[in-house]
């Protein structure tokens, strides 16, 4: 729970503010841009939300947040920001919410699939947050359970007890250590299901994955994502624990698959047309070549 006593004097005045425990995972940034802002490697308030939206979105980051660092001055509804996750970002494609500080606030999402279609996924691990599990149990559980990379799996066995799903991993992470059902070693694309694709990307780490979902749903972990700044995907080399050069390879990979949505685990996400997501896939490539 954040601490009033802790709050970052670079908030403005005002109900909401981040306190000093905040390790600048952007989740708050990202669901509520028009309150939360960064400054020198942290979150903070620069504008207190005053619509009913604003105060929502701002709820929600409050619930987002892997370290509770968000608070309030004034007493809220906390199921106000609790019942609006999983969020829906586009058809049957969910945000979580609850993110966990052993991933350091990675995102992990939820395809909702009838039954008939291979059931619900879920990718990497959220908070194993009793809210949370009680919408997944309530939306059918979860059937597979499929893990980017050793980074951002969180809560992953309290998850696979919960709901007895099939866990995927790659080797080359430590997925036999973890227990995980399904386990890849090979590099090269596999077919889970019949819309389902698991693509190793040894970079970021040596067994990253990425999930490619009918062909238009990329769930990239920390592999790939959108950068604001450059309006074009984007890696991140300060924190490539593995390999640029494998990283830089794996990308190339990528070319050889369509997809319309590029959805991350740290890093912002895109929905562009398969055609131009190539084109900013192949200016990433060029541009990583040269860092």
């Amino acid at each position: 729970m954040a601490k009033l006593a802790s709050r970052l004097p670079e908030n403005v005045p005002g109900d909401f503010y981040v306190d000093s425990t905040c390790i600048d995972c952007d989740a708050c940034r990202q669901i509520a841009p028009e309150t939360f802002t960064e400054d020198h490697d942290t979150s903070i308030v620069h504008h207190q939300p005053e619509s009913a939206g604003e105060i929502k979105r701002a709820l929600m980051a409050l619930v987002a947040c892997p370290t509770a660092s968000i608070g309030t001055v004034e007493p809220h509804d906390a199921h106000i920001g609790i019942d609006a996750f999983p969020k829906n970002i586009a058809e049957n494609v969910y945000f979580c919410g609850f993110t966990a500080e052993s991933s350091f606030g990675a995102w992990s999402y939820l395809i909702a699939r009838p039954e008939a279609e291979g059931g619900n996924v879920l990718i990497d691990s959220p908070r194993f947050a009793t809210q949370l599990v009680r919408k997944i149990e309530a939306a059918s559980g979860v059937n597979l359970m499929f893990l980017t990379h050793r980074d951002d799996v969180a809560d992953h066995a309290r998850f696979a007890k919960k709901f007895g799903c099939q866990r995927v991993m790659h080797a080359d992470d430590g997925a036999g250590r973890l227990g995980i059902e399904r386990v890849i070693s090979c590099n090269d694309p596999v077919e889970l299901d019949h819309d389902l694709i698991a693509i190793p990307v040894p970079g970021h780490t040596r067994g990253h994955m990425v999930l490619l979902y009918r062909n238009k749903y990329l769930f990239t972990g920390d592999h790939l994502a959108w950068s604001p700044n450059r309006k074009t995907l984007t890696a991140f080399r300060s924190v490539c624990w593995y390999s640029w050069e494998a990283q830089t390879r794996s990308m190339e990979k990528l070319l050889n698959h369509d997809f319309e949505w590029v959805v991350p685990g740290h890093g912002r996400m895109h929905h562009d047309s398969r055609e131009n997501m190539r084109a900013h896939l192949e200016r990433c490539i060029e541009w990583m070549k040269t860092r």
